[in-house]
């Protein structure tokens, strides 16, 4: 991504720090040090980018990451209250995180009940002061795309949305996308899979939580956003 007299590097969402669900400088930091490893390989130094790596790790996000690398799967494998009390002890106690390789057991998406097993949440309406609709928040992000660009949100198989997705897990894409990207609308009586590209915020949750990994998230054309200049 770059425009005259300047190139993004990093702003990763991936250097989020679980433990304090916070990242923006975490994901400044990783950008400062992609364009330091970048710097290094333009000046032939003999280095290339896989120098990068040596960098994060010896940086104070790589320190930080580290610590606090159980804490995602201690929450999975252990639920709130065990997973809860292991990262209190570890992150209390040992500061540089215990000895060991605590890792979830399978991938996120595999994790959704059958929608047999769950009763619909009723939600109540955003009251406009603590709670927000949709479209306000996606406004919020300032995000811009050309309506007549292609999608950039690709489906491997399209017929799975409604085959596979709605008759499991009711299709959960409505849920989990934060800015009503996905819906399932009624055309001429019968349910269709609508895709509305130009809401997409980026955050590539569809890519990752979709539970028959039939999304995949590329870049859209332009690049533009999200900048949130109106928080």
């Amino acid at each position: 991504m770059h425009v005259p007299g300047a190139l993004l590097l990093g702003c990763d969402a991936g250097t989020l720090d679980f433990s304090r669900i916070k990242g923006i400088h975490t994901a400044m930091k990783s950008g400062m040090l992609a364009a330091e490893a970048l710097s290094g390989a333009l000046d032939s130094r003999g280095e290339d980018l896989a120098h990068y790596d040596r960098l994060l790790a010896q940086s104070w996000l790589g320190q930080s990451l580290r610590r606090s690398r159980h804490f995602g799967a201690a929450l999975h494998r252990f639920g709130p209250w065990l997973g809860g009390a292991f990262n209190w002890l570890e992150q209390r106690f040992f500061p540089k995180g215990l000895p060991l390789h605590l890792r979830d057991g399978e991938p996120d998406y595999r994790r959704l009940k059958h929608q047999d097993r769950c009763r619909p949440i009723v939600y109540p309406k955003p009251d406009g002061k603590l709670s927000f609709d949709r479209p306000s928040s996606v406004y919020l992000a300032n995000t811009s795309h050309d309506e007549d660009q292609p999608c950039h949100l690709k489906l491997a198989d399209p017929s799975i949305p409604l085959r596979v997705n709605l008759a499991n897990w009711a299709e959960p894409a409505q849920r989990y996308c934060p800015a009503g990207v996905f819906e399932v609308v009624e055309q001429s009586g019968e349910p269709a899979f609508q895709i509305n590209a130009a809401n997409c915020i980026h955050c590539k949750t569809c890519d990752i939580k979709d539970p028959s990994q039939n999304i995949s998230w590329t870049p859209p054309q332009g690049g533009s956003g999200p900048n949130y200049p109106n928080m």
